[in-house]
């Protein structure tokens, strides 16, 4: 059957769906429930927060009672969101919610209701299939998972407590300020649930490429075994490294006591080895010293911690109590800061000032 699909999530872009495609909907026949499985869906309700969908191209559209969309199953445990996993059976007619505005779906378990309100349900309108298959993001990906990795390119690392701690912020300036100093960087997001926007912040300021687990045909890390998360990091740093790039800026979501697998990679001895710089992002103090203490015990030491936590002096003043790190804010660069960058890599390039 023929299906007029009005929205695109950007977790399917790979797959380069167009608007109208086919879809298995006979409600006798089971669908897949494997990650990545991509299905039409209906919108039941209108919602006035958290009612975006992300598409192909970065843009968010608003979402309304009744527009078809094109999803793809996942898991997520956001702190300030929602907590959803793949359903265990799943045919035309049933009714599953959306987990994200990337346009990740699956069964909402737990949400945060003060920050996204309730999940947004969807009735599932069919599996949408090419040659009578039905479609996965894993079919089309930009690189595959290795068990082993060539790369020895150096690498900043920006962690974070949590989502919503500043990392993204941080990711930019930085980028912002080396490739003004005329580095070539490229990105990648490594951990999370499936969505562009942060890769395409990284794109704006500079990045001449950057990809992420989506790239990998996986929808969300959340909940992963440790061993394809880290054969994923692989694959992504070396298929980055074949641009030369002077240094890979990764960005993790979520946190490092999270579901979404930050602790195995940075754990990694390939990833450690090539860490030169490493920012930290956190909210508040303790935060902060938490982080940083859990991430020096995994071997991965902070350089500088970010986010809220040094928005004034307070923050600040405890954390140069506390921690052996230079404190940046992202809205306010320090000269210390850029001393360290400079330090870091300017003579390694012979780049001028």
């Amino acid at each position: 059957m023929k299906i007029q699909i009005d929205k695109i999530s950007s977790v399917t872009k790979n797959l380069e769906l167009k608007h109208s495609e086919n879809i298995i909907d006979d409600p006798s026949k089971n669908l897949s429930c494997e990650m990545g499985a991509v299905l039409a869906a209906e919108i039941l309700e209108d919602k006035s927060i958290y009612n975006d969908l992300e598409l192909p191209t970065g843009r968010l559209s608003k979402l309304k009672k009744g527009d078809i969309i094109a999803v793809a199953l996942g898991q997520r445990r956001a702190l300030k969101g929602f907590v959803g996993d793949l359903p265990t059976s799943l045919k035309a007619g049933d009714i599953i919610h959306l987990l994200n505005f990337g346009g990740v779906a699956g069964i909402c378990t737990s949400s945060n209701t003060k920050e996204v309100g309730d999940p947004m349900r969807i009735r599932v309108l069919g599996g949408i299939a090419r040659k009578g298959k039905q479609l996965n993001i894993n079919q089309k990906m930009l690189y595959k998972p290795k068990d082993t990795m060539k790369s020895d390119i150096p690498l900043i690392i920006v962690t974070g407590t949590s989502m919503d701690s500043g990392k993204t912020t941080v990711a930019t300036e930085i980028i912002k300020t080396l490739t003004r100093m005329g580095m070539k960087l490229a990105g990648t997001k490594l951990t999370g649930v499936g969505a562009q926007r942060d890769i395409y912040k990284m794109c704006d300021y500079g990045v001449y490429e950057a990809v992420s687990f989506v790239d990998a045909g996986i929808t969300s890390t959340a909940m992963i075994d440790d061993d394809s998360i880290i054969k994923m990091t692989r694959g992504a740093l070396d298929h980055l490294s074949k641009g030369n790039p002077d240094a890979i800026i990764i960005e993790f979501g979520d946190g490092l006591m999270g579901r979404y697998g930050v602790n195995a990679v940075l754990k990694t001895p390939e990833i450690q080895k090539n860490v030169r710089l490493h920012i930290g992002c956190a909210g508040d103090p303790i935060g902060a010293i938490g982080l940083a203490r859990g991430c020096e015990a995994i071997g991965v030491p902070i350089d500088v911690i970010s986010g809220p936590v040094t928005d004034n002096e307070v923050g600040q003043s405890i954390i140069k109590d506390e921690l052996d790190v230079i404190v940046y804010n992202a809205f306010n660069p320090t000269n210390e800061w850029m001393d360290l960058v400079i330090s870091r890599w300017l003579h390694e390039y012979q780049l001028s000032a």
